[in-house]
C-alpha cells in the first residue's frame, strides 16, 4: 500500500495536479491572448497617428502649395503617378516576410487572377480599371480644388461624410443590411453639411467649396461601392497591383489633361524653376503613406482604429487653421463639426452592435435577479433563528 501510494498519487492529489496543469495552460493562453491584443492595440495607436498625421499633413501642405503653384489638377496627376510604387513596395514586404518567396513575375501573375481567369487583359483594363481611375482622379481633384476655396478644417470634416454616402449607396445598390443607427448617422452628415454652409452665411465662395468637398466625398463613396460590386474584396497583393494599375492609367490617359490646361493657361506657370518641387513631392509622399496605411493597416490592427485617424485629423487641422488663417469658430460651425464627427463615429459601430447591447442588458438583469433572492434569503433565515432563540426564554 505504501509503495502504491508512493508510485501513484491519491485521487485528490491527482485532481489537484490536473487542475494546476489545466490552470497553467489557461493562464498561458490568456497571457498569449493579452499580449497579442496589446500588440494589436499598440500598432493600432501607431497606425492611427500615422493616418492622422499623413492626412492632415497632406491637406495643409496642399493649402501651402497653392499659394505658389495654383494648379490642383496638375497636383492630382503628379500625386497619382506615385501610386505605381504600391506593387513594388508590397513585393518587398512579401520578400522579407513570406517563407515561400516568389519571383516578381510569379507574384504578378498570381495577383492578376483578381481581374479574372485571363488576367489583366486590354479589355479588363478598360472595363474594370479605367472607370476607377477616373473616379480616383475626380475624388482627389475635387478635394484639392475645395482647399483653394475654403479652409482645411471644413474640407476635412465634410469629407468625413463619405462614410455616410457609402452606407446609403451600399444599402441601395448592394442591398446591405438596414441599420437604423446608420440612417441617423446619414441624417447627421446631411444636417452638418447644411449647418456648415450656414456658418459662412451662404456666400458663393464657401458654397462652391462645400459643394466641391461633397462631390469629392460622393466620388469616393461611389468608388468604394462599385469596387465591391464589380471586383469584390481584394487581398493585399491584389489591392497593391490594382492601385499600381491606376497609376498606369493615369500616366497613359490623363497626362494630356494637365498639358491642355497648361497651354490654355487655366493652370499656367511661367517657368519650371518656380514650381515648388519640394511641396509637390512632400504632398505625394504623405498621400501615398496615407493610402498605404489605409489599405494595409488592417493587417496589423483593427479597421475601426484606422478610421479614427481620419476623424482625429479634423481637430489637428482646426488647431493649424486657428494659428495660420482667419477662420472663425462660431457656434454653428462647432455644432456642425460635432454633428458630422458623431455621425462618423456612429457609422463605425459593427453590424451586430444591437445584439451585443441586448446581451449585455440581459446579463445585467439576470445578475440583479440573482442578487435579490440571496439578500431576501439572508433576511428570512435571520428571522426564524431569532424566534427560535426567544421562545425558550418566554417559556422559562
Amino acid at each position: 500500500g505504501d509503495e502504491r501510494s508512493r508510485e501513484s498519487p491519491a485521487p485528490a492529489e491527482a485532481q489537484m495536479q490536473a487542475g494546476a496543469e489545466g490552470g497553467g495552460r489557461v493562464n498561458r493562453c490568456c497571457w498569449k491572448c493579452s499580449v497579442t491584443q496589446l500588440k494589436k492595440i499598440f500598432w493600432g495607436v501607431a497606425v492611427v497617428l500615422g493616418v492622422c498625421s499623413s492626412w492632415s499633413g497632406s491637406t495643409q501642405l496642399a493649402k501651402l502649395t497653392f499659394k505658389k503653384f495654383d494648379a490642383p489638377f496638375t497636383l492630382t496627376w503628379f500625386a497619382t503617378n506615385w501610386n505605381f510604387l504600391f506593387f513594388p513596395l508590397y513585393y518587398l514586404g512579401h520578400v522579407f516576410k513570406s517563407a515561400e518567396k516568389q519571383s516578381p513575375k510569379q507574384r504578378y501573375r498570381e495577383c492578376c487572377q483578381f481581374f479574372g481567369d485571363n488576367g489583366l487583359t486590354l479589355k479588363v483594363f478598360f472595363t474594370k480599371a479605367a472607370p476607377f481611375g477616373v473616379l480616383w482622379t475626380l475624388t482627389n481633384y475635387l478635394y484639392l480644388h475645395a482647399i483653394k476655396k475654403i479652409n482645411t478644417t471644413d474640407v476635412s470634416v465634410l469629407f468625413c461624410c463619405n462614410k455616410a454616402f457609402v452606407f446609403l449607396l451600399s444599402w441601395i445598390v448592394l442591398r446591405d443590411r438596414f441599420m437604423g443607427v446608420r440612417i441617423v448617422a446619414a441624417i447627421f452628415a446631411i444636417a452638418g453639411i447644411v449647418m456648415m454652409t450656414y456658418a459662412d452665411g451662404f456666400h458663393s465662395h464657401s458654397v462652391i467649396g462645400i459643394a466641391l468637398v461633397v462631390g469629392s466625398a460622393s466620388m469616393s463613396a461611389l468608388y468604394k461601392v462599385l469596387f465591391k460590386l464589380l471586383l469584390g474584396s481584394a487581398k493585399f497583393g491584389e489591392a497593391a497591383l490594382f492601385l499600381s494599375v491606376l497609376a498606369v492609367f493615369n500616366i497613359l490617359f490623363v497626362t494630356c489633361i494637365p498639358v491642355i490646361l497648361y497651354f490654355t493657361k487655366v493652370e499656367y506657370w511661367s517657368s519650371f524653376d518656380i514650381v515648388p518641387w519640394g511641396n509637390l513631392c512632400g504632398f505625394s509622399i504623405l498621400l501615398l503613406t496615407f493610402n498605404i496605411l489605409l489599405n494595409f493597416g488592417i493587417a496589423i490592427t483593427y479597421p475601426t482604429l484606422i478610421s479614427l485617424g481620419i476623424v482625429l485629423s479634423v481637430p489637428v487641422n482646426a488647431v493649424v487653421d486657428h494659428y495660420t488663417s482667419e477662420i472663425v469658430f462660431n457656434s454653428v460651425r462647432v455644432i456642425a463639426i460635432i454633428i458630422i464627427g458623431l455621425g462618423f463615429l456612429l457609422l463605425l459601430l459593427p453590424e451586430e452592435w444591437d445584439v451585443w447591447v441586448i446581451k449585455l442588458l440581459t446579463r445585467l438583469k439576470v445578475r440583479k435577479k440573482e442578487e435579490i433572492p440571496e439578500g431576501n434569503g439572508d433576511i428570512a433565515s435571520g428571522l426564524p433563528n431569532k424566534s427560535r432563540r426567544t421562545r425558550p426564554s418566554m417559556s422559562s
